[in-house]
């Protein structure tokens, strides 16, 4: 059974813990603290690494420090217990982490589950020492834990970040587009960078940015920055801000959001933008990322890309960058083989219905029973939301007391608020958007399939019933049916991704 043994961290007590049963020679965790600020570390020595810590100024402030030991530990279980505790308590905020986040990887090992079952226990330990505040299903569903730099890395992501890294240190200007399918990981990857490169001795003196297209993800993204030893919440920008400085590295999350001149709602700001760069009428906020910026750094998936005010992938195709493809899927646990249903099943390719291991998959003729489950699901796991196609139009935006929904004796309302939507107190009572939930990972997603779409059984292909969509800025100038019909299959697909 795992165990903490606290100590004062002062140069007068490291004895003790030399002579403390696993003091030499042993894999320990440890904590050292001072009730603001915490350092997180494993060691097989934690005599000899408490002295070295003590000689860091950083460190030498602290106050405490608690080892964490256990007969059964090895070398493999206390980097698994290290990388765990530091993801979760930076999400739970009691302490401000003095780690960097380098070397946190995802690896398997054996026996894991025991050492995961001992974490839980240690944790509940934590609580009642004061030393954490919050439960670990409680931390699962924060936006601190889910959108954290200190998450751990595939084997995949690690070497994408190395080697970024390494070009930006040895190039003087260089474009990198990282390609991913919902849930590989993207958005977790752009913040693990952007920390990554402001902790590293060759790159914390460049000027990083990271850029969010999404207002609402903008507004999630930020408050995680601003909990983030050595990072500021005016790190992340939106395109148009871009103008005000100049950036050594640009790293722009839902890169498929950025926008050119067609059919967004404040024609005069992006001319205002075009102009301070130089730029005629035809610069998008793509140009303005590259003028701003030695290094940019693209997020991307051309499948998301939901209206024609996005920029084409073909110019994203063209980009002169080193390119970068996330396969692993991280979010949906149907794994790759759902990912490639939701394709096959709004491309009209196979509507067979498909069961799925350790997936919960189903599919609804009755709205009502829809909503009942998504909200005991909600009440068991959390973040569990109702989504919908832009099909109704949004009539509780003019009368709070007027429904946008109507499905037989339901009745529904599009999100209050477009902002955080998601972490909303309402939420669970309102039909998300695709522009509320774009880029936002959910536990559980119920999917209403509007009147926009339909199926034609002899071409074996969805269509588009162009009056039953009604986001006025995802049709208003477009001529080619077929570029309004990706526009609306991309959203479901995104949609239907989110859980």
């Amino acid at each position: 059974m795992s165990k903490i043994t606290s100590f004062l961290f002062d140069e007068n007590e490291f004895s003790k813990i030399k002579i403390f049963e696993h003091g030499l020679n042993w894999p320990v965790v440890y904590l050292i603290e001072d009730g603001e600020e915490l350092y997180i570390g494993e060691t097989t020595s934690v005599a000899t690494r408490s002295k070295q810590h003590y000689e860091n100024e950083k460190r030498r402030k602290l106050k405490s420090i608690h080892v964490i030991s256990d007969d059964e530990y090895n070398k493999s279980a206390t980097l698994d217990t290290e990388s765990l505790l530091i993801q979760y308590m930076f999400a739970d905020g009691k302490f401000l982490l003095q780690n960097a986040n380098h070397g946190l990887s995802n690896h398997n090992y054996f026996d894991k589950q025991k050492y995961t079952a001992k974490f839980e226990l240690l944790w509940n330990r934590l609580r009642e020492m004061s030393l954490v505040r919050q439960s670990l299903t409680d931390l699962k569903n924060t936006d601190l834990f889910k959108y954290s730099p200190y998450k751990t890395l595939t084997e995949e992501q690690l070497q994408i970040v190395s080697q970024i890294i390494l070009e930006i240190t040895e190039s003087q200007t260089k474009t990198f587009v990282i390609n991913g399918k919902p849930g590989t990981g993207k958005t977790i990857l752009g913040m693990y960078l952007a920390k990554s490169l402001l902790d590293n001795e060759k790159t914390k003196h460049l000027r990083v940015g990271i850029v969010v297209p999404m207002t609402s993800l903008r507004k999630t993204l930020k408050k995680v920055v601003s909990k983030i030893k050595g990072m500021k919440s005016d790190i992340v920008l939106g395109p148009g801000e871009v103008i005000n400085d100049v950036y050594d590295v640009l790293i722009v999350d839902e890169s498929h959001r950025l926008r050119q001149r067609k059919n967004i709602t404040n024609y005069k700001s992006h001319d205002d933008v075009n102009k301070s760069f130089g730029l005629g009428n035809e610069g998008t906020e793509l140009d303005w990322v590259m003028r701003s910026s030695k290094h940019q750094i693209f997020l991307y998936d051309a499948n998301q890309s939901v209206r024609p005010s996005d920029i084409s992938s073909n110019v994203f195709n063209t980009l002169n960058a080193s390119r970068y493809e996330l396969l692993s899927q991280m979010r949906v646990q149907g794994g790759e083989a759902y990912l490639d249903f939701i394709d096959s099943l709004f491309e009209g390719e196979d509507i067979t219905v498909k069961k799925f291991a350790n997936y919960d998959f189903k599919i609804y003729s009755d709205v009502g029973q829809m909503y009942q489950d998504i909200k005991k699901k909600n009440d068991e796991f959390g973040l569990a939301r109702m989504v919908a196609g832009y099909a109704w139009p949004w009539a509780s935006n003019k009368d709070i007391n007027a429904y946008d929904i109507s499905i037989g004796k339901e009745k529904f309302r599009w999100n209050s608020v477009a902002q955080d939507w998601v972490n909303s107190p309402n939420a669970i009572n309102e039909v998300g958007c695709i522009h509320t939930v774009q880029g936002y990972d959910l536990n559980y997603v119920a999917l209403i399939v509007g009147p926009e779409l339909s199926y034609d059984v002899i071409k074996k292909r969805i269509i588009i019933n162009n009056e039953h969509y009604h986001d006025a800025n995802g049709w208003r100038g477009v001529s080619d049916s077929e570029e309004l019909r990706r526009y609306i299959i991309n959203i479901y697909k995104t949609l239907a991704t989110r859980g």
